[in-house]
C-alpha cells in the first residue's frame, strides 16, 4: 500500500472521483435523451381521469343511463313490496280489535314472515345492483384501457397514471393530461 492510501486522503480522491464520474455519466445520459429526436424524458408520462372519460363521452353517459334504469327498476321493485308491507300492518291494526287472539297472532306471523321476505329482497336486489355496478365498471375501465393505450402509443408515452378522486396521483402538471384526447379517441367509436 502506497502513504496515499494508509492517511486516507486516496480514499477521498477516489471518491471525489467517482462522483464526479458518476455525475458526468448521467449529465452524457440525460444530454443524450434531450438532443435525441422523439425521446423527452419529462413528456413520458400521462395522466387520464376516468372519471372524466365515463361523464364526457357518448358511451359512458349511455353506460351511466342504463345503470340508473337498472337501479330505478329494483328501487321500484322495493317501493311496491313496501306499499304492500304498509298496507298488510294498516289492516293488522284496523282490525286488531275485532281479530281473536288466535286470528290476531296468526296475522301478526304472517306480517313477520312477508318483513323477512322483504328485507332478504332487499339484500337480494341491493346484490344485484352492486354486481351490475362492478360488472359495467370493469366492462368500461376496459374499454378506456384500450383507448388509453392507443392514445398514449400515439404521444409516445411510456406510462400513464390515473387521476382523480382515489387515485393514486396526487399532483400533475396540466400538460401530461391527456383526458381530453381521450375522450375524443372514444367518441370516434369502435370501443
Amino acid at each position: 500500500m502506497t502513504k496515499e492510501n494508509t492517511n486516507g486522503m486516496g480514499n477521498r480522491r477516489g471518491s471525489v472521483r467517482w462522483q464526479l464520474l458518476v455525475m458526468l455519466s448521467i449529465g452524457v445520459f440525460w444530454a443524450g435523451c434531450a438532443s435525441a429526436p422523439g425521446v423527452n424524458p419529462k413528456g413520458q408520462i400521462g395522466v387520464v381521469d376516468p372519471s372524466r372519460v365515463l361523464n364526457e363521452t357518448e358511451a359512458g353517459k349511455k353506460v351511466k343511463e342504463s345503470l340508473n334504469a337498472f337501479m330505478k327498476n329494483r328501487q321500484t321493485l322495493i317501493e311496491l313490496e313496501e306499499k304492500e308491507l304498509k298496507r298488510m300492518e294498516d289492516d293488522l291494526i284496523k282490525q286488531a280489535s275485532v281479530l281473536s287472539a288466535t286470528a290476531k297472532r296468526e296475522r301478526e306471523e304472517q306480517f313477520r314472515r312477508r318483513m323477512m321476505e322483504y328485507q332478504q329482497k332487499v339484500t337480494e336486489l341491493n346484490r344485484e345492483v352492486q354486481e351490475k355496478q362492478r360488472d359495467v365498471s370493469d366492462n368500461f375501465r376496459g374499454r378506456v384501457e384500450k383507448v388509453v393505450a392507443k392514445v398514449a402509443q400515439q404521444l409516445g408515452l411510456l406510462v400513464v397514471l390515473e387521476k382523480g378522486k382515489g387515485a393514486p396521483t396526487l399532483y400533475n402538471d396540466g400538460s401530461l393530461d391527456i383526458t381530453g384526447p381521450v375522450i375524443e379517441e372514444f367518441n370516434k367509436g369502435g370501443y
